[in-house]
């Protein structure tokens, strides 16, 4: 069985390069503990390589910025079985604009917009947390404004089966597997800029249960299959702050002290299938560039 693993910063963004290399590094080890030959691309030319791996794979999975992952996904499909989330749901959640409106009609909490006072500027296709400040200035083209919520910012790891798009005769009407519920370091420096710093998993918060369910809606919601990271703001209210339909770098984190192997669950879910739960032995501190201690 060979897999076609597929992370577009390593070769092309040098400001997420580390991040993104330690994400690949685990899903590679995981997939060859697994039984997996894997193949990566090996020059910047990102389609290029996967138009020239993916179709002698077997499986596949890309990572990449939210604004290009809707691109490179739905030329994976093309090639061979993607055990991502399908390009579609990626494109909406790609959008945080968009991804607020649908989650705000469906009662999940999120940053209202506006236009005046203090405020989080984001890119309205941004990727993590780059290019967001906190400023009373106005958005820029492309950019949007959403209320400051000062709050505990966590993360849960989410892995959905599949339930829509050209795989949908696996769907089993299985729910979204927990892997983890992570705390995120978020450094604001004097200039009002985000920091992603990394974080710790596994955490058991006082409202881990409204937090999972809340995570686990928003999933469901989007549509979202594979891996997908829900960030959230733990304030007066649960609020979704941004929807990752890709692996994030809290993986790094989980599989230090997860016992299954997360090519098992990600492969088993793009069938429909996968445990019901994983044990996670042990509390980690990680960070972006893929440094793993324990707490």
């Amino acid at each position: 069985m060979k897999a076609f693993l597929a992370e577009y910063t390593v070769c092309n963004e040098p400001m997420l390069a580390r991040e993104g290399a330690a994400m690949l590094s685990v899903l590679r080890e995981s997939f060859e503990a697994s039984g997996y030959e894997v193949v990566s691309p090996e020059g910047p030319d990102f389609e290029g390589e996967i138009r020239r791996l993916a179709p002698e794979c077997d499986l596949g999975l890309v990572i990449a910025p939210d604004h290009l992952l809707f691109r490179f996904t739905h030329l994976l499909e093309q090639f061979t079985h993607n055990i991502g989330c399908g390009s579609m749901n990626a494109a909406v959640c790609a959008n945080k604009r968009r991804t607020a409106g649908i989650l705000a009609k469906h009662g999940i909490a999120v940053p209202e917009e506006i236009q005046s006072g203090k405020k989080l500027i984001k890119p309205v296709t941004g990727c993590g947390s780059v290019g967001i400040r906190l400023s009373d200035e106005e958005p820029g083209e492309g950019e949007i404004g959403q209320r400051y919520i000062e709050g505990d910012h966590i993360s849960v790891s989410l892995v959905g089966s599949r339930v829509t798009g050209n795989v949908c005769e696996y769907h089993t009407g299985r729910p979204p597997l927990l892997l983890a519920v992570n705390r995120q370091k978020i450094a604001v420096d004097e200039n009002g800029t985000l920091h992603y710093l990394g974080g710790e998993t596994p955490i058991h918060p006082e409202r881990e249960e409204e937090i999972v369910e809340t995570a686990t809606k928003a999933m469901n919601v989007l549509g979202c299959q594979g891996y997908a990271g829900i960030d959230l703001i733990v304030a007066d209210r649960i609020y979704v702050v941004d929807v990752n339909p890709r692996p994030t770098t809290s993986l790094v984190g989980i599989a230090a002290v997860m016992e299954e192997e997360i090519a098992e669950i990600l492969v088993a879910a793009s069938h429909g299938e996968g445990p019901d739960t994983v044990h996670l032995s042990g509390h980690v501190c990680f960070g972006k560039d893929g440094s793993v201690r324990q707490a």
